[in-house]
């Protein structure tokens, strides 16, 4: 699933991501350490996985979209 990054915190490793349709969902560090980010500037595009149904579960990774 595509979103847009929102929020990040450097120092927990955690934030948020905007679905396109406009619901914010938040991350752990877990997930994006699991992507293998460094950093995460709000407006980049990135690819997300869910556990538990898509925007109503929770956001095991996070990473960049690349096309």
């Amino acid at each position: 699933m595509q979103a847009t990054a929102y929020t990040y915190d450097p120092q927990t490793r955690t934030g948020s991501v905007l679905l396109d349709d406009g619901t914010p969902v938040p991350f752990d560090a877990p997930a994006f350490d699991a992507g293998g980010l460094r950093l995460l500037r709000p407006g980049q595009r990135v690819r997300i996985e869910t556990e538990g149904g898509g925007a109503d579960g929770s956001i095991t990774l996070v990473t960049l979209q690349t096309l």
